[in-house]
């Protein structure tokens, strides 16, 4: 099943560091086919508060998410991120095509 990384990202600081992370990200995410579906763009806002900005990245499985989380190549640029921003990051799985929303009750 399709695997997201989901990050909200805030408080972000667009220095040399976080540069350096945007320009290694995407050979960290290769090996585990990792492809960028939502990377900044500006949300509308419906109903709430929303504050940050969202980046959305799919797998393949939930195996190729955490392997690539978990990697030594990705390990070595994290601090990158995490020193230059603020985030919530999850991993969650995505549902198939044949999905109703009362699939959730049981």
């Amino acid at each position: 099943m399709t695997t997201y990384a989901i990050a909200n990202l805030r408080d972000v600081n667009v220095g040399a560091g976080n540069v350096e992370y945007l320009e290694r990200i995407d050979a960290t995410l290769a090996p585990f086919q990792g492809q960028f579906m939502v990377h900044g763009g500006e949300p509308e806002r419906l109903e709430g508060n929303w504050v940050g900005t969202i980046v959305v990245i799919a797998f393949p499985s939930y195996q190729q998410a955490r392997g690539w989380y978990d990697s030594a190549d990705y390990r070595a640029i994290l601090p990158l991120r995490t020193g230059n921003s603020s985030a919530d990051t999850i991993l969650v799985e995505g549902v198939g095509p044949e999905h109703k929303a009362t699939d959730v009750l049981g």
